[in-house]
């Protein structure tokens, strides 16, 4: 087969890459960085989480070109994903793929490829985050008001998505500020970074009735969408994560009054969204189970399963790192364990779903009802 039919071919095995695969790139990140920010550090894990945090950063190069790819040949279907209520919002994954490669490589890759290099990429991957995540944010809910026909009952969590990246970049962007010019430089990062948790967190407090709404009156979402039910658990814990991150970066860099308001801050707001995300996460294990004995299979949902998880982990962290409380050090631990089993399965599914060819195949059409017979009586 010749150079030209081959790229040919695997431009049009892209033609069903959506923006849901930056969740892979997503879940798999956040393995490196939650391991790094655990308050305990048994041998061994330092260097399965650069090595995780490697994979990511492929993973995300590779995915770049490939959506690259995707829009340039196959624009009509990237469109027609703009377009569609279901596909969109995952336009918000990108956003947090960047981020999260991003932080995971401050964190962990820095003892890889140097301070200074790390440093580097964190910054550029935090901006350009930070821009796709501001335009996600705005951009979806425009479609979704003057585009999207969106029936009553289609409330899903994947609408979280768009309005989650701001606060991705709440709480990585303090990892940046020691390395910004004191003075405005950091005092205008600080800031920035609590303008973007409370344009997150306002916008999750619009959609999370809708969500809950929906589940109450209509009943639990379909098989295949059930894990996204832990994508309420994102803005939960990132929430938790940039208020006890900001409380760090905010010595040093805000005058006294707000510098000393922000440790307490954390604590307070954090501790009872940390009770709220562990009550979610006890509904929403509940409602995968049921799934699970209903016949649920594998999907690219169960990278919901990671992501989150995740955020919880780093917000159990924070507040075991302002209290000092033994408890929640073990809390983000037993998160962490469920974060690692939750990412091998989905991962290991999602490498046999690429080699098989199913997870790139074009969506099955949903059946047709047959036509009524009538018989014809004598």
């Amino acid at each position: 087969m010749s150079t030209s039919a081959t790229t040919a071919r695997a431009a049009s095995s892209l033609r069903h890459l959506g923006p849901n695969w930056y969740a892979a790139v997503m879940g798999t990140a956040i393995v490196a960085s939650a391991g790094a920010a655990l308050p305990v550090h048994p041998p061994g894990l330092r260097g399965a989480c650069e090595a995780v945090w490697a994979l990511s950063a492929t993973a995300l190069a590779v995915l770049l070109v490939a959506r690259a790819v995707h829009w340039a040949r196959h624009s009509d279907q990237a469109r027609r994903h703009l377009g569609d209520p279901a596909v969109a919002p995952f336009y918000g994954c990108a956003a947090m793929a960047l981020l999260a490669v991003g932080g995971a490589t401050l964190s962990v890759g820095s003892s890889v490829v140097g301070t200074d290099a790390a440093v580097t990429a964190d910054a550029v991957l935090w901006v350009a985050g930070t821009v796709t995540g501001l335009a996600a944010a705005a951009g979806i809910p425009y479609l979704m008001v003057t585009r999207h026909r969106i029936e009553p009952g289609q409330a899903s969590p994947v609408w979280l998505l768009p309005v989650v990246a701001p606060m991705v970049s709440a709480a990585l962007g303090p990892a940046l500020v020691p390395h910004l010019p004191a003075g405005q430089w950091r005092a205008a990062m600080v800031l920035a970074c609590y303008g973007l948790f409370g344009m997150s967190l306002l916008a999750t407090l619009l959609i999370l009735p809708a969500v809950f709404a929906r589940l109450i009156h209509h009943g639990p979402l379909p098989l295949a969408l059930t894990p996204a039910l832990f994508l309420v658990l994102g803005p939960l814990g990132q929430s938790t994560t940039a208020v006890g991150n900001l409380a760090d970066a905010a010595q040093g860099a805000l005058p006294a009054p707000y510098a000393d308001a922000a440790a307490p801050f954390a604590v307070l707001y954090g501790a009872p969204v940390m009770g709220f995300a562990l009550l979610w996460l006890a509904l929403a294990a509940a409602m995968v189970l049921r799934a699970f004995r209903q016949g649920m299979g594998f999907a690219m949902t169960w990278w919901a399963f990671t992501f989150p998880v995740g955020t919880c982990v780093t917000g159990a962290a924070a507040l075991s790192r302002h209290t000092g409380l033994h408890a929640l050090t073990w809390l983000s631990v037993g998160l962490y364990a469920l974060l690692a089993t939750a990412w091998a399965v989905a991962a290991v599914r999602t490498a046999h779903g690429l080699v098989s060819g199913r997870l790139l195949a074009a969506p099955r059409p949903a059946p047709q009802p047959l036509p009524s017979v009538r018989v014809r009586t004598t």
